[in-house]
């Protein structure tokens, strides 16, 4: 029997946030229910921020109670702070995800407060979620580089992502935010962290900006990783990271891990159906290598 990879679809959340113009709620519920077709079964489908600081997220509680639910299908949302972490649960939300960074300047320019006080402000939403029954997955950004600190301590990872799971989270997502990294730059990070904690509570979440991304991707296999994000259609980026590209395409994703002999789950025609769709809503090209292979063979 093949080894199941877990994929977790952020291209809803971490992908649309990126986009210059925003979609609207019917547009992002048809591409949320494509994605349900798909087989995927972790799909990350907003973000409870101000709509002020990211339009392109806002009415996300309204979108996640506007969709069916499958028991089958986890649908998460991402917050902030309690706030955001009680209007998620207000809809029904049985996971959400929390998120910090590994680097002081990153955490500063991304959340406007430093590492530890970014744990403080966590602390609250965990004990609430953890009286409530609701998974909370976490988020490390810079697990390698950061745009304004440069090459990020494997150590300091490890250090932050500790204190994510000793706070509660089920899981931790390692982001290389900025595509920067290469293969033998990320084992070093998973060296460090698998030395501490297994492998079954860490994800990898790579973006794509030097074409790294499946690389990368294959060296966390290699050591054991088995959870990864991606986004339909490399849709995604770093706002605060200039020129950072797209998350990985989780049509790339499913192309390697499918011929390595990994069991995804994913029904590859409706995957290419929810591309073609979305790249269509957006007026955007699809960079994702293995969809430009697709629809060239399919003609």
């Amino acid at each position: 029997m093949s080894e199941f990879v877990k994929i977790v679809e952020v291209g809803p959340r971490d992908g649309l946030q990126n986009e210059k113009t925003p979609l609207s709620i019917e547009q992002r519920k048809s591409f949320i229910l494509d994605l349900m077709q798909t087989g995927l079964k972790n799909i990350e489908v907003g973000s409870c921020v101000s709509p002020k600081w990211v339009p392109q997220m806002a009415n996300s509680t309204d979108l996640f109670l506007s969709l069916p639910k499958d028991k089958h299908i986890n649908l998460s949302l991402l917050i902030p702070n309690l706030k955001g972490f009680e209007q998620a649960k207000a809809v029904g939300c049985k996971e959400i995800a929390v998120f910090t960074a590994a680097s002081e300047s990153f955490t500063q320019k991304n959340i406007n407060c430093t590492i530890d006080e970014s744990f403080e402000k966590f602390a609250d939403v965990l004990a609430q979620a953890k009286a409530d029954e609701i998974k909370v997955r976490g988020y490390v950004s810079c697990m390698v580089d950061c745009p304004y600190e440069g090459a990020i301590a494997p150590v300091q990872v490890l250090k932050v992502t500790q204190k994510l799971l000793e706070m509660g989270c089920y899981e931790v997502s390692l982001g290389e935010t900025i595509g920067t990294a290469t293969p033998d730059r990320v084992k070093k990070v998973w060296d460090i962290c698998l030395s501490e904690i297994g492998s079954h509570l860490l994800a990898g979440h790579f973006h794509n900006t030097y074409g790294m991304a499946i690389a990368n991707i294959y060296q966390s296999l290699e050591q054991g990783i088995r959870i990864f994000d991606s986004s339909i259609s490399g849709l995604g980026g770093c706002p605060y990271a200039k020129g950072a590209a797209g998350n990985v395409a989780t049509e790339d994703l499913y192309y390697l891990l499918s011929n390595m002999g990994f069991e995804t789950g994913i029904h590859l025609d409706e995957l290419m159906l929810a591309s073609k769709n979305i790249n269509k809503v957006l007026n955007r090209h699809n960079p994702s290598s293995f969809a430009q292979a697709y629809w060239q063979n399919d003609k």
